[in-house]
């Protein structure tokens, strides 16, 4: 009931629309209600008196009964749904703004199959719920409370053996319900498990291909797929079971009207009207009721789904903004670690007692091995997580005062793992600055030497890239991504790995580019190939989560350290085309 109530409480923004609909239901149920009166009303008129006039009256409300029960009916109908759509409406846009805010952690163990599987089949469930299930609830409700009033007053006696039937049913529904509910949250989860493997493998195609491995993701799928279909078929014979079961409970109530109450009618006590009116709201009650095995499926299917839904929700984020955090303007760029600790999962340490200053316009490279902490920094300057001790001051505040967005439009990135939307060129170099011009964009793809390739193509600067940017090379998607840091122009700037796994000719053009990019920016870079960072004014040689060497190139190397033996391990790879170590970058 927590989840429901939770659930529900969505239903508050609109509850203009509600009231329209539980107004109309509530008309529906009363002109329903007046039927069958109307009907026994006329049999007893026509046995006893034969009164024409009062017939016709009769048969006129009964009419009229019905075109407006249709009226109504079709305003709750609408109205449902619209509330349906508008509360999914709204927890889509809650549970995608609510990602959007949780910070780096969360997304290191979530996976991305099951978050949109929650976005979009759980929600779906959701509102499935409210349109097919919430409403009718209540119309069950009033028409029993209605039917048993109407029943009473014509006999008590009758209407204690038409409604036995009540508790038992009530009885079924909880039961079946508390059955379904663990079958279903199964099948939600099975069902973003299923996604999980269908969005690796198309993301993974390539891989799958090259090893060959086919036959062995369809295995994979198809055991998912079969785990998922046994599930829903366990839950489909729950409810087929229990749909003719509410059958049986309500043919047996009316088999006892049939005898009771033709025997009151033998011996006076009831007339026949009064036995159709019974008969009649007894059949009333039969479809809503019948009902009740499929809303009992889609209520233990909502709560399931609104359980793996209330889980994002209610996730907090590690990275907080403190209230009143203020607005970083432009920056000058200095950036200050004072005696930084981190770790993940506060267990294993990444970083121990970070110490360094970087003042405004210098170039920090970043060198030691993988594991070492190299992008635990940058992450952290980033602040996609927060220290875990000690302070990060960018002109001499620290960034848990200042707003994340704030901070994060004066850092410009550029890494390794290029990622491009599936939207034109032009599209993703004005990414972090949508209001740029044309004559913005080109001016930023010269600057990272890609206009020439982009005028090449055959829509130039609104040519697609396609998903994850596959159209285009390495290197290419590489330059995009300069050009889109250029255009943000930074005060602060990032650079991971942006020439590795590139050929000679594009590792000439990215560093063109570079050189373009850091001018006059703090700028931190990380690199295995360490001749392109011999200029640095800083290198901070890192190891197991440590600063264990730091200088300039020349001093470094003096020192004969770890630094210097891997620069000259390098160097020893035959064909190395760095080999002059007073190379810029």
């Amino acid at each position: 009931m927590k989840i429901t109530i939770r659930l529900v409480t969505f239903l508050k923004r609109h509850w203009a629309m509600w009231v329209l609909a539980f107004v109309c239901l509530t008309a529906s149920t009363i002109f329903s209600l007046i039927i069958p009166k109307m009907l026994g009303l006329g049999i007893d008129t026509v046995l006893n008196s034969g009164q024409i006039t009062t017939l016709f009256i009769a048969a006129g409300v009964i009419i009229g009964s019905s075109v407006l029960r249709g009226v109504v009916g079709y305003g709750n109908r609408y109205f449902t749904e619209v509330i349906s759509q508008r509360v999914a409406y709204d927890l889509r846009n809650a549970l995608y703004d609510h990602l959007q805010g949780l910070s780096f952690a969360y997304f290191d163990k979530a996976q991305t199959g099951q978050l949109m599987s929650r976005a979009t089949v759980d929600i779906e469930a959701v509102r499935t719920f409210i349109s097919q299930g919430l409403l009718q609830i209540f119309q069950t409700v009033f028409l029993l409370i209605g039917i048993t009033y109407l029943l009473i007053s014509l006999d008590w006696k009758l209407a204690l053996i038409t409604l036995a039937f009540v508790p038992v049913i009530a009885w079924q529904v909880l039961t079946v319900s508390r059955r379904l509910r663990p079958i279903w949250l199964k099948v939600q989860q099975l069902i973003a498990a299923l996604g999980t493997t269908l969005q690796e493998n198309l993301t993974g195609i390539k891989v799958v291909k090259s090893f060959a491995r086919e036959k062995e993701q369809n295995q994979i799928f198809d055991t998912d797929a079969k785990r998922l279909y046994d599930t829903q078929i366990d839950a489909t014979r729950i409810v087929a079971f229990n749909t003719p079961l509410m059958v049986f409970l309500l043919g047996a109530p009316t088999a006892l009207v049939l005898w009771y109450g033709g025997r009151q009618v033998i011996t006076g006590t009831l007339t026949l009207g009064g036995v159709t009116q019974f008969i009649l709201y007894l059949g009333m009650l039969a479809m809503p009721i019948r009902r009740l095995g499929s809303i009992t499926n889609t209520y233990s299917r909502s709560t399931s789904a609104g359980q793996r839904i209330l889980e994002i929700l209610d996730a907090e984020s590690v990275v907080k903004e403190k209230p009143g955090a203020v607005e970083f303007g432009r920056l000058q760029g200095q950036v200050v670690f004072d005696n930084v600790n981190f770790s993940y999962d506060q267990m294993a340490p990444a970083l121990h007692d970070i110490n360094f200053s970087v003042q405004p316009g210098q170039l920090v490279a970043l060198v030691g091995g993988s594991g070492s902490g190299k992008s635990t920094i940058i992450n952290l300057i980033m602040r996609f997580y927060d220290v875990s001790s000690g302070q990060i001051k960018i002109d001499g505040v620290d960034i848990r005062d200042v707003t994340v967005a704030s901070l994060r439009q004066n850092i410009g990135t550029a890494q390794q793992d290029v990622f491009l939307f599936s939207t034109s060129i032009r599209d993703n170099i004005a990414y972090g600055v949508p209001n740029a011009t044309i004559d913005q964009v080109i001016k930023a793809a010269k600057a990272a030497q890609i206009h020439d390739f982009i005028m090449n193509l055959p829509d130039g600067y609104d040519t697609w890239v396609g998903e994850r940017g596959h159209t285009l090379s390495g290197g290419e998607k590489q330059r995009v991504t300069i050009a889109r840091a250029i255009l943000k122009n930074p005060s602060i700037l990032i650079l991971d790995e942006i020439t590795s796994s590139v050929d000679a000719e594009t590792e000439r053009l990215i560093r063109l580019a570079v050189d373009e990019l850091i001018r006059g920016r703090t700028t931190f870079i990380i690199s295995h190939r360490l001749p392109i960072i011999t200029n640095a004014d800083i290198i901070l040689v890192l190891k197991d989560g440590r600063i264990v060497e730091r200088g300039k190139h020349i001093e470094l190397m003096e020192k004969r350290g770890l630094y210097c033996q891997t620069y000259l391990s390098q160097l020893a790879v035959p064909g190395n085309s760095d080999k002059n170590p007073k190379e810029t970058i």
